[in-house]
């Protein structure tokens, strides 16, 4: 038996298998994925292709390559690849867990559950606990990267606009195009960048809110701080335009379920 997860035979890594035998495809992992199977039997359905982009996406937003992700889930970088790349990969739940715990994630995020769904669809077991979170702890929240929604002011009231963001010590770092509505409200008096979280299944989650001065990066070693971060723009094309706030306050609230 082999000891590492590998996709299945014939597979031609390019997205697609080249072949595949009838029936249960069996795939062998490292430690507890020996002998999962994909396939009729035991298989998760995670309904259409968006699963291996998900993988994908979690990965770089992780900043995370495809061996430390395979390192940390227990496979082997051909399976992992074989997941991101074939539109017709179906892991078990257990390996979805282990890939999900890997990237930071839940099982039920990455295969896409909800999606199409608002927010707060589902009712947690528990009454969670409202806590203020210090500013250390808003601080590791935000992490060194992540997606928050920029809050600025225009003439239809309070507008929040998802961005991909870099930290820059305190500091946070993104990119937009030099026409947008965000490039030209940023460097209004005060703006914000709202991160969170929330794990609707067990009520639980997080948001942190920090506030103060942007402004637009065009002095050239500042210019060339912000580059060197390697912040990917929200939406495609050309985004060269580099937004960084530099936030006088920062607060965070946690909900934690008290398993009442």
């Amino acid at each position: 038996m082999r000891e590492r997860g590998e996709p299945p035979a014939g597979w031609a890594g390019h997205g697609r298998r080249a072949t595949m035998a009838a029936g249960v495809s069996t795939f062998s992992g490292h430690g507890g994925l020996l002998g999962e199977q994909v396939g009729p039997m035991g298989a998760t359905r995670h309904g259409g292709t968006d699963l291996g982009r998900r993988i994908r996406e979690h990965r770089q937003h992780a900043g995370l390559s495809p061996e430390e992700v395979a390192g940390r889930a227990g496979m082997a970088v051909t399976y992992l690849t074989y997941l991101e790349g074939d539109p017709d990969a179906t892991p078990t739940p257990a390996t979805m867990a282990r890939l999900a715990a890997a990237l930071g994630t839940s099982s039920r995020e990455l295969a896409g559950a909800g999606l199409d769904l608002p927010p707060g669809q589902t009712r947690p077991d528990t009454r969670p606990a409202l806590e203020t979170l210090s500013p250390a702890e808003c601080r590791a929240y935000l992490g060194g990267q992540g997606i928050g929604r920029f809050v600025f002011v225009d003439t239809r009231g309070p507008v929040a606009v998802p961005v991909n963001y870099k930290m820059l010590g305190d500091d946070i770092v993104f990119r937009t195009h030099a026409w947008t509505t965000i490039a030209t409200r940023a460097e209004q008096r005060r703006v914000s960048i709202e991160v969170d979280h929330i794990d609707e299944v067990l009520g639980e989650g997080w948001s942190v809110l920090a506030s103060g001065r942007a402004h637009r990066v065009t002095a050239a070693a500042e210019l060339e701080q912000v580059k060197a971060l390697g912040v990917r723009p929200w939406a495609a094309g050309e985004r060269d335009t580099y937004i960084r706030l530099v936030p006088t306050d920062v607060t965070g609230r946690r909900l934690r379920s008290t398993g009442l």
